[in-house]
């Protein structure tokens, strides 16, 4: 890849930002700007019309949080449609939720706004290079909320889940017990485990927050 021009799209829904990228990167060695989107359904349909010219970009350089659709979907539907092509994520966002969205949609890199520029350069060649480039403060993030103990439905096992949407639907423990093919003092235990796992106190407390969290629909 010695001396190869890297090819970058710019997705940013401020026009302010878009101008500074390009001009910063236009003015940098070995990389070429060849296009940029205000939103994410602009993006698509740019980049479907760049592929049937065959003229792809490499890096896709995205922002979060913009209109049709977000960063996190676009990213998701970029890679769909042209997983050749690398997307690195810059925005002002650094929540951990964010950065794992980003990433399990197919990003390759992560880098703060208020970061130096030369990192945003180093995101797009490591992209290239097929590595994943994490900002320093995101990284932290990360590995502070990997380190963290799981809250919410990510503490509960699958079972779990399974009494507690049962639950939010009225069923008795009878009927739990059947449709799961276990017995009810088993349910009784999942059911208890649900409660001390999500800090509450009682099955229509259970129900309620499963209802509360999209599991169920009433």
């Amino acid at each position: 890849m010695t001396g190869e021009t890297i090819r970058v799209f710019v997705v940013d829904d401020h026009e302010v930002v878009r101008l500074g990228l390009r001009a910063f990167l236009g003015a940098t060695p070995g990389i070429e700007v060849v296009g940029e989107a205000a939103d994410g359904r602009s993006a698509l349909q740019d980049l479907d019309a760049l592929a049937a010219r065959d003229a792809l970009p490499d890096v896709v350089l995205m922002d979060l949080v913009m209109p049709e659709p977000d960063g996190v979907a676009t990213t998701a539907l970029v890679k769909k449609a042209h997983p050749a092509v690398d997307v690195v994520v810059v925005t002002s966002f650094g929540e951990a939720h964010r950065v794992q969205g980003a990433l399990e949609a197919g990003a390759t890199g992560y880098v703060l706004k208020d970061a130096e520029v030369d990192e945003i350069v180093e995101a797009i060649r490591a992209a290239h290079r097929g590595e994943v480039h994490l900002d320093a403060a995101v990284a932290r993030v990360l590995t502070r909320s990997l380190v963290a103990p799981r809250r919410g439905v990510a503490a509960l096992t699958a079972r779990e889940r399974d009494v507690l949407v049962l639950v939010a639907e009225g069923r008795s423990n009878r009927e739990i017990g059947r449709m799961l093919s276990i017995g009810e003092r088993t349910v009784q235990t999942h059911l208890g485990n649900v409660l001390m796992k999500l800090e509450l106190s009682s099955r229509t407390q259970a129900a309620l927050w499963a209802v509360r969290e999209g599991l169920v629909r009433l």
